[in-house]
């Protein structure tokens, strides 16, 4: 994990918002524990100079992935994304601005194993204090439940 930058210790500063964006698309056919360790580093590298946070889930050939950071960032790393060969039919779940805290602060970009996703969004429901984060994640844990990570 590196370091927070000061860009990411944005949250509620003079009216600043926090993008929030989740997304998931299907894997391609040669996606392996290799490939997704490189996007990881690649992610690892660059998103804290952009001051974006979140998690990447893999499993069953799907990505399940979470972004939050300053708006033009996160929209132009989706952008970045959407071009990725490595995987198709990305579907943006939700996204949203709001003066909050981060849900991810110390993650610049962490990679959660499809069997571990549950607990990790279980724990974060327990620390937010925001409803609309609360909310989000009680939905996301739903649809895990009842999607292809929930297998």
């Amino acid at each position: 994990m590196n370091p927070i930058y000061a860009s990411q210790n944005d949250e509620g500063q003079s009216g600043r918002s926090i993008h929030n964006l989740v997304y998931c698309s299907q894997a391609s056919a040669d996606m392996d524990d290799e490939v997704i360790a490189s996007i990881i580093a690649t992610a690892r590298h660059h998103n804290p100079r952009l001051g974006i946070t979140g998690l990447l889930v893999f499993g069953q050939g799907i990505f399940f992935q979470w972004l939050e950071g300053p708006r033009d960032n996160v929209t132009g790393l989706l952008a970045r994304i959407a071009a990725d060969t490595r995987h198709t039919n990305l579907v943006v779940l939700s996204q949203e601005d709001d003066i909050r805290d981060r849900l991810f602060p110390e993650w610049d970009m962490e990679w959660v194993e499809a069997a571990d996703i549950r607990e990790v969004l279980e724990d974060a429901l327990q620390q937010s204090a925001d409803e609309k984060q609360q909310r989000m994640l009680s939905q996301m844990l739903s649809e895990i439940q009842s999607g292809p990570l929930g297998s």
